[in-house]
């Protein structure tokens, strides 16, 4: 199981929000580059990025602190947020990022899922983001009223190939992330699934592991020091 280490972008700055809330915003560091090469120096591989600016604008407000981390890393990065464009898809993958996650998106377009999927095959990856058992977009600030695992099925369908699930009530929490969740995600799908979410122990790693998932997003776990990250590296392998 790969560990992806996140940061979370607003203004510039690698921030963490709790459940999703922008008002409940902690800024971590004024400069996230050093943070993701903190994070190679751990041993890390990949690094998860989300523009939460453009989550809300649809727009890559943050392109340059992104494409920064790419070059001065080396690292596997994927990127989300406000992802709602061929256009967009193009300009991160002309720069270099890996892999580029649709959220919104998927949930408003089936098609424009399809057309990305087919012009960028595995570099396409969908974000979905669950509340209360439905999907939820925007931000997290709206419910699309779509059932959470009807939506995974459609989207397994389409091609995609890897799944980032986040249980919003657990994120930023540190309550643990949950576990039932991803297990029924692990035993009823094929795709890649990564868990996002809650990811706040080493027990959380180490059952994660169990469950052959593709990854783990380790956040604000990382940010106050709760997982240590070269230890949850070592420990997903």
């Amino acid at each position: 199981m790969l560990i992806f280490p996140a940061i979370d972008l607003i203004d510039g700055e690698a921030v963490r929000l709790l459940k999703g809330d922008y008002a409940q915003k902690t800024v971590y560091s004024t400069d996230p580059v050093s943070v993701a090469l903190d994070f190679k120096k751990q041993g890390a591989s990949c690094v998860h990025l989300v523009d939460l600016d453009g989550a809300k604008s649809g727009e890559t407000p943050n392109f340059d602190t992104v494409c920064r981390i790419k070059k001065e890393t080396g690292l596997f990065c994927e990127i989300g947020g406000g992802v709602r464009s061929m256009d967009v898809i193009e300009k991160y993958t002309s720069a270099g990022l890996d892999r580029v996650i649709l959220g919104t998106a998927a949930v408003t377009s089936e098609g424009f899922v399809q057309e990305a999927v087919r012009q960028f095959g595995e570099k396409i990856a969908v974000g979905i983001d669950i509340k209360d058992g439905c999907v939820a977009i925007k931000g997290w600030t709206q419910s699309s009223g779509l059932d959470a695992f009807a939506f995974c099925k459609t989207m397994q369908d389409i091609g995609v190939e890897t799944l980032i699930c986040t249980d919003i009530s657990k994120d930023g929490a540190m309550k643990g992330t949950n576990r039932e969740l991803y297990k029924a995600l692990s035993a009823q799908f094929s795709m890649n699934i990564t868990a996002s979410g809650g990811v706040s122990t080493m027990d959380d790693v180490r059952t994660l592991r169990k469950m052959n998932l593709y990854g783990a997003i380790i956040g604000k776990a990382y940010y106050t020091g709760a997982i240590k990250l070269a230890e949850a590296i070592r420990e997903a392998v």
